[in-house]
Protein backbone atom coordinates (compact mmCIF):
# COMPACT_ATOMS: atom_id res chain seq x y z
CA UNK A 1 0.00 0.00 0.00
CA UNK A 2 1.19 3.48 -0.86
CA UNK A 3 1.10 5.96 2.07
CA UNK A 4 -1.84 7.69 0.38
CA UNK A 5 -3.74 4.39 0.36
CA UNK A 6 -2.95 3.77 4.02
CA UNK A 7 -4.33 7.23 4.79
CA UNK A 8 -7.59 6.20 3.10
CA UNK A 9 -8.16 3.28 5.49
CA UNK A 10 -11.11 4.02 7.78
CA UNK A 11 -10.53 5.54 11.23
CA UNK A 12 -11.62 3.62 14.31
CA UNK A 13 -15.31 3.55 15.08
CA UNK A 14 -16.52 5.58 18.07
CA UNK A 15 -15.37 4.11 21.38
CA UNK A 16 -18.89 3.36 22.60
CA UNK A 17 -19.66 1.44 19.41
CA UNK A 18 -16.43 -0.56 19.61
CA UNK A 19 -17.14 -1.54 23.22
CA UNK A 20 -20.74 -2.47 22.41
CA UNK A 21 -19.70 -4.67 19.49
CA UNK A 22 -17.06 -6.55 21.50
CA UNK A 23 -18.81 -7.40 24.73
CA UNK A 24 -17.31 -10.70 25.90
CA UNK A 25 -19.31 -13.87 26.32
CA UNK A 26 -19.75 -15.24 29.82
CA UNK A 27 -18.75 -18.85 29.10
CA UNK A 28 -14.98 -18.35 28.64
CA UNK A 29 -14.09 -20.16 31.84
CA UNK A 30 -16.13 -23.27 31.04
CA UNK A 31 -15.51 -26.41 28.99
CA UNK A 32 -17.09 -26.02 25.53
CA UNK A 33 -17.11 -27.57 22.08
CA UNK A 34 -16.74 -26.08 18.62
CA UNK A 35 -17.91 -27.46 15.27
CA UNK A 36 -16.58 -26.40 11.88
CA UNK A 37 -16.38 -28.09 8.48
CA UNK A 38 -17.69 -31.32 9.98
CA UNK A 39 -14.96 -31.42 12.63
CA UNK A 40 -15.52 -31.32 16.37
CA UNK A 41 -13.01 -29.47 18.55
CA UNK A 42 -12.60 -29.66 22.32
CA UNK A 43 -12.37 -26.19 23.90
CA UNK A 44 -11.02 -26.12 27.47
CA UNK A 45 -11.66 -23.22 29.88
CA UNK A 46 -9.90 -19.93 29.01
CA UNK A 47 -9.41 -20.99 25.37
CA UNK A 48 -11.34 -18.77 23.00
CA UNK A 49 -13.84 -19.95 20.40
CA UNK A 50 -12.99 -18.75 16.88
CA UNK A 51 -15.22 -16.00 15.52
CA UNK A 52 -16.14 -15.07 11.99
CA UNK A 53 -12.90 -13.17 11.43
CA UNK A 54 -10.84 -16.25 12.33
CA UNK A 55 -12.93 -18.30 9.91
CA UNK A 56 -11.84 -15.90 7.16
CA UNK A 57 -8.39 -17.44 7.60
CA UNK A 58 -9.51 -21.02 8.22
CA UNK A 59 -11.63 -21.20 5.07
CA UNK A 60 -8.92 -19.70 2.88
CA UNK A 61 -6.35 -22.24 4.06
CA UNK A 62 -8.85 -25.00 3.37
CA UNK A 63 -9.49 -23.61 -0.12
CA UNK A 64 -5.74 -23.08 -0.85
CA UNK A 65 -6.34 -19.36 -1.27
CA UNK A 66 -3.79 -19.13 1.54
CA UNK A 67 -1.50 -21.83 0.20
CA UNK A 68 0.41 -23.75 2.87
CA UNK A 69 1.07 -26.92 0.85
CA UNK A 70 4.70 -27.98 1.26
CA UNK A 71 5.47 -24.76 3.12
CA UNK A 72 6.54 -23.72 6.62
CA UNK A 73 3.53 -22.11 8.24
CA UNK A 74 3.28 -20.11 11.49
CA UNK A 75 -0.20 -19.96 13.02
CA UNK A 76 0.06 -17.04 15.44
CA UNK A 77 -2.43 -16.91 18.30
CA UNK A 78 -3.44 -20.44 17.37
CA UNK A 79 -6.09 -20.81 20.10
CA UNK A 80 -7.83 -24.16 19.90
CA UNK A 81 -5.94 -25.02 16.70
CA UNK A 82 -8.36 -24.90 13.76
CA UNK A 83 -5.85 -23.40 11.31
CA UNK A 84 -3.18 -25.84 12.44
CA UNK A 85 -5.53 -28.75 11.76
CA UNK A 86 -6.45 -27.42 8.32
CA UNK A 87 -2.80 -26.80 7.43
CA UNK A 88 -1.86 -30.33 8.46
CA UNK A 89 -4.62 -31.78 6.31
CA UNK A 90 -3.64 -29.54 3.37
CA UNK A 91 -0.08 -30.83 3.46
CA UNK A 92 2.04 -28.10 5.04
CA UNK A 93 5.66 -29.14 5.56
CA UNK A 94 5.74 -27.77 9.10
CA UNK A 95 3.18 -25.98 11.28
CA UNK A 96 4.43 -23.78 14.10
CA UNK A 97 1.34 -23.49 16.32
CA UNK A 98 2.09 -20.53 18.58
CA UNK A 99 0.17 -18.84 21.38
CA UNK A 100 1.15 -16.90 24.49
CA UNK A 101 -1.41 -18.98 26.43
CA UNK A 102 -0.18 -22.47 27.47
CA UNK A 103 -3.69 -23.98 27.68
CA UNK A 104 -4.39 -22.85 24.11
CA UNK A 105 -1.21 -24.47 22.79
CA UNK A 106 -2.09 -27.67 24.64
CA UNK A 107 -5.62 -27.58 23.19
CA UNK A 108 -4.28 -26.96 19.67
CA UNK A 109 -1.90 -29.91 19.95
CA UNK A 110 -4.67 -32.14 21.33
CA UNK A 111 -7.09 -31.24 18.54
CA UNK A 112 -4.37 -31.63 15.91
CA UNK A 113 -3.34 -35.10 17.08
CA UNK A 114 -6.99 -36.20 17.24
CA UNK A 115 -8.15 -34.80 13.88
CA UNK A 116 -5.01 -34.98 11.72
CA UNK A 117 -3.53 -38.11 13.23
CA UNK A 118 -0.04 -39.56 13.35
CA UNK A 119 0.22 -40.55 9.69
CA UNK A 120 0.46 -36.97 8.45
CA UNK A 121 3.82 -35.97 6.98
CA UNK A 122 3.35 -32.47 8.39
CA UNK A 123 5.57 -31.67 11.36
CA UNK A 124 3.64 -29.96 14.16
CA UNK A 125 5.68 -27.65 16.41
CA UNK A 126 3.59 -26.46 19.39
CA UNK A 127 5.07 -23.26 20.85
CA UNK A 128 4.14 -21.34 23.97
CA UNK A 129 5.51 -18.01 22.79
CA UNK A 130 4.92 -14.29 23.25
CA UNK A 131 4.73 -13.54 19.52
CA UNK A 132 8.08 -14.78 18.09
CA UNK A 133 10.09 -14.75 21.32
CA UNK A 134 9.95 -18.53 21.75
CA UNK A 135 10.55 -19.44 18.11
CA UNK A 136 13.66 -21.33 17.03
CA UNK A 137 16.38 -19.19 15.42
CA UNK A 138 15.67 -18.24 11.81
CA UNK A 139 12.79 -20.64 11.09
CA UNK A 140 12.36 -19.09 7.58
CA UNK A 141 8.60 -18.86 7.48
CA UNK A 142 6.78 -19.16 4.16
CA UNK A 143 3.33 -18.25 5.49
CA UNK A 144 2.25 -16.44 8.67
CA UNK A 145 -1.33 -15.80 9.74
CA UNK A 146 -2.45 -13.60 12.60
CA UNK A 147 -5.86 -12.42 13.76
CA UNK A 148 -4.59 -10.20 16.57
CA UNK A 149 -6.39 -8.85 19.64
CA UNK A 150 -6.23 -5.38 18.07
CA UNK A 151 -9.47 -3.84 19.38
CA UNK A 152 -8.48 -0.32 20.41
CA UNK A 153 -10.82 0.06 23.41
CA UNK A 154 -10.76 -1.93 26.68
CA UNK A 155 -13.83 -4.14 26.84
CA UNK A 156 -12.99 -6.06 30.04
CA UNK A 157 -10.54 -6.22 32.93
CA UNK A 158 -10.34 -10.03 32.64
CA UNK A 159 -6.74 -10.69 31.48
CA UNK A 160 -7.89 -13.62 29.34
CA UNK A 161 -10.32 -11.37 27.46
CA UNK A 162 -7.72 -8.62 27.09
CA UNK A 163 -5.26 -11.19 25.73
CA UNK A 164 -7.74 -12.31 23.10
CA UNK A 165 -9.63 -9.12 22.23
CA UNK A 166 -8.23 -5.75 23.19
CA UNK A 167 -4.46 -5.81 23.72
CA UNK A 168 -4.32 -3.16 20.99
CA UNK A 169 -1.42 -1.70 19.04
CA UNK A 170 1.44 -2.80 21.32
CA UNK A 171 0.84 -6.37 20.11
CA UNK A 172 0.52 -5.55 16.41
CA UNK A 173 3.51 -3.19 16.46
CA UNK A 174 5.65 -5.83 18.19
CA UNK A 175 4.47 -8.46 15.69
CA UNK A 176 5.74 -6.56 12.66
CA UNK A 177 8.86 -5.30 14.44
CA UNK A 178 9.95 -8.78 15.50
CA UNK A 179 9.11 -10.32 12.14
CA UNK A 180 11.28 -7.73 10.38
CA UNK A 181 14.16 -7.42 12.84
CA UNK A 182 14.62 -11.18 13.08
CA UNK A 183 14.22 -11.55 9.29
CA UNK A 184 11.87 -14.49 9.78
CA UNK A 185 10.17 -14.56 6.38
CA UNK A 186 11.61 -16.79 3.69
CA UNK A 187 12.05 -15.30 0.20
CA UNK A 188 8.55 -14.99 -1.23
CA UNK A 189 7.04 -15.30 2.25
CA UNK A 190 3.54 -14.01 2.96
CA UNK A 191 1.79 -12.62 6.03
CA UNK A 192 -2.01 -12.75 6.23
CA UNK A 193 -3.20 -10.33 8.87
CA UNK A 194 -6.76 -9.52 9.99
CA UNK A 195 -7.80 -6.14 11.38
CA UNK A 196 -10.91 -4.00 11.34
CA UNK A 197 -11.99 -0.45 12.05
CA UNK A 198 -12.42 -1.43 15.70
CA UNK A 199 -8.63 -1.02 15.66
CA UNK A 200 -6.24 1.77 14.58
CA UNK A 201 -5.87 0.51 11.02
CA UNK A 202 -3.86 3.41 9.66
CA UNK A 203 -1.31 3.27 12.47
CA UNK A 204 -1.05 -0.53 12.37
CA UNK A 205 -0.47 -0.78 8.63
CA UNK A 206 1.66 2.37 8.72
CA UNK A 207 3.96 0.69 11.25
CA UNK A 208 4.10 -2.44 9.08
CA UNK A 209 5.17 -0.22 6.16
CA UNK A 210 7.85 1.39 8.35
CA UNK A 211 9.15 -2.15 9.01
CA UNK A 212 9.50 -2.74 5.27
CA UNK A 213 6.25 -4.59 4.57
CA UNK A 214 4.03 -3.92 1.58
CA UNK A 215 0.35 -4.45 2.34
CA UNK A 216 -2.39 -5.43 -0.10
CA UNK A 217 -6.07 -5.80 0.71
CA UNK A 218 -6.66 -9.49 0.07
CA UNK A 219 -10.30 -9.37 1.21
CA UNK A 220 -12.67 -6.79 2.69
CA UNK A 221 -15.85 -7.77 4.50
CA UNK A 222 -18.61 -5.35 5.47
CA UNK A 223 -20.67 -6.76 8.36
CA UNK A 224 -23.47 -4.19 7.87
CA UNK A 225 -23.06 -2.96 11.44
CA UNK A 226 -20.39 -0.36 10.80
CA UNK A 227 -17.50 -2.82 11.07
CA UNK A 228 -15.20 -3.26 8.08
CA UNK A 229 -12.81 -6.21 8.41
CA UNK A 230 -9.70 -6.35 6.26
CA UNK A 231 -7.65 -9.41 5.48
CA UNK A 232 -4.28 -7.97 4.46
CA UNK A 233 -1.59 -9.85 2.57
CA UNK A 234 1.81 -8.44 3.37
CA UNK A 235 5.17 -9.18 1.79
CA UNK A 236 8.67 -7.95 2.48
CA UNK A 237 11.66 -7.85 0.18
CA UNK A 238 14.73 -9.68 1.48
CA UNK A 239 17.13 -7.32 3.20
CA UNK A 240 14.64 -4.48 3.28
Amino acid sequence: MHPSQIAQLPPPLPAEQIIGLNRPKVDLHTLRGYSWNGWEFDVPPEVFLPGATSRMIHQRILDDDIDVRGRVYAAMGVGLGVEAVVAGLRGAERVLAADVHPASVKAAEHNYRRLVGSESRTELVPLVSDLFAGFPPRPRLDVVTFNPPAVSQPVSEDPDIVRNVCAGRPVTDAFFTQLAERDLLAPGGEVYFVASNTADLRQIIGHAADCGFTAHVHHLHDWDDGVLTYLFRLTRETGK
